[in-house]
C-alpha cells in the first residue's frame, strides 16, 4: 500500500518525464509515442519504476533498452525539472508496460472457452 507522499512523488515523476519524452527526447524516442502507464516508488523515494507503453507496438525492447541506455542524461533532465521540489532526484527503472497485451490474451482465451448450457432441470428450478 503506497503512502500519499509515494502517490504525490510518483505523479511528479509521471508528468515531468511524460514532458521530457515529449519535447526534450525526441532524438530518442524517435517516431514513436511513449506513454508512462504507472510509476511506483519505494518508501524510501530512492527508487522509481517507470512502466511504459510504446506506439507504433513494433521496436519497443530495442526503444527501452536505448532508454535504459540513457538513463543518466533522463535523470539529468529529471531533476533539472523537480530539483526543488524535491530533496531525493530517484534512480529509474524502466519496464514495459504489457497490460494491454495481458489483457487482450486473457479475452482470447475467455472467448474460445466452450461452456455447455445448463441442462433443463437447473434452468427450471433457477426460474422459481
Amino acid at each position: 500500500m503506497e503512502s500519499t507522499r509515494q502517490r504525490k512523488f510518483a505523479r511528479l515523476i509521471q508528468k515531468e518525464l511524460g514532458d521530457i519524452f515529449q519535447k526534450d527526447l525526441k532524438e530518442i524516442t524517435g517516431n514513436h509515442l511513449v506513454t508512462i502507464t504507472v510509476v511506483r516508488v519505494s518508501p524510501d523515494l530512492g527508487i522509481a519504476k517507470v512502466y511504459l507503453s510504446f506506439l507504433p507496438d513494433k521496436g519497443k525492447t530495442e526503444k527501452i533498452d536505448m532508454l535504459r541506455e540513457n538513463i543518466k542524461q533522463i535523470r539529468q533532465e529529471l531533476a533539472a525539472r523537480i530539483r526543488h521540489q524535491v530533496r531525493i532526484i530517484p534512480e529509474l527503472q524502466f519496464f514495459i508496460d504489457d497490460t494491454e497485451e495481458e489483457a487482450m490474451r486473457i479475452n482470447q482465451l475467455l472467448a474460445g472457452l466452450n461452456i455447455p448450457p445448463a441442462p433443463a432441470e437447473e434452468a427450471e428450478d433457477s426460474e422459481e
